[in-house]
């Protein structure tokens, strides 16, 4: 009976060992690169990118070497998009814009990667976070890519962020001048100016800068505003009202203030 017992004992023992040890991990079946790939095309040919991704990325796992290996990169990473997953697609993107800078499909890469910013915009007027990536992903690939398959929709996209962006600082601009604090918006108006020079909210932002300066008293750096607005924007309703904002005598505003703008914009059309 005692030796039953201790046979069962240590029988117990050795399971009790055989359980705590770690299993031996399973080895993944290595298959071929041509057949990964095409599961995966198949399954984001049926509208399931986020099953796709993982099937791309084998592909370069267990064939690094080969073929296909780099467009499972790209692949990979427009899953990732295509699911929404931004900040996966952003990664895979970036490691593929290091990884291959002179492979024929690196523009798309940054476009993409800009996309993927640019589809994150939800409201800059309390978030210009995502704005300012996209607006510089978008320049990033068009100082590589100026005349590149992507660079008009780029090129589009980036000036829309860059408005979106100069609106929100002008809005900001317009609340302080509304209520006196001219400094605090001249701030924002000159940011414009200097960081969002191609948009347009220029023409209005020079605009605006005249009102402030006058109020303050500044009539030269307000006449400064003026000339480069009527210099470089002729045409705009802003430069019309800066115009028609100097020859309002109701206004108590200096004689002359603008004459050598206005005399600059008449020499042009003179020559």
């Amino acid at each position: 009976m005692a030796k039953i017992f201790l046979t069962s004992l240590a029988l117990a023992a050795t399971l009790a060992i055989a359980g705590c040890a770690s299993p031996e991990p399973l080895e993944q079946e290595e298959r071929p690169a041509g057949t990964l790939y095409d599961e995966a095309l198949s399954l984001a040919a049926e509208g399931e990118p986020g099953k796709a991704a993982p099937k791309f990325e084998e592909v370069e796992r267990q064939h690094p070497y080969s073929d296909l290996a780099v467009r499972s990169q790209i692949m990979a990473a427009w899953s990732f998009y295509q699911d929404n997953d931004y900040p996966r697609a952003v990664a895979s993107l970036d490691r593929f814009i290091e990884l291959n800078p002179a492979d024929s499909m690196v523009e798309y890469a940054y476009y993409l990667r800009a996309l993927c910013y640019y589809e994150q915009i939800v409201d800059v007027e309390r978030d210009a976070e995502m704005t300012l990536l996209a607006m510089n992903a978008f320049d990033e690939m068009l100082l590589r890519f100026p005349q590149g398959a992507y660079s008009r929709d780029a090129r589009l996209k980036g000036d829309l962020a860059r408005s979106h962006l100069a609106g929100k600082e002008m809005a900001v601009g317009r609340f302080y001048s509304e209520r006196g604090h001219y400094a605090a918006a001249l701030r924002r108006f000159e940011k414009v100016v200097r960081d969002y020079q191609t948009s347009n909210q220029t023409p209005e932002a020079l605009y605006r800068m005249v009102e402030a300066y006058l109020a303050l008293g500044l009539t030269d750096e307000a006449d400064r505003a003026g000339s480069v607005a009527v210099y470089n924007y002729p045409d705009s309703f802003w430069t019309k009202e800066l115009l028609a904002l100097a020859e309002d005598p109701e206004r108590s505003l200096p004689r002359g203030i603008f004459q050598r703008a206005i005399e600059s914009v008449s020499d042009l059309f003179d020559r």
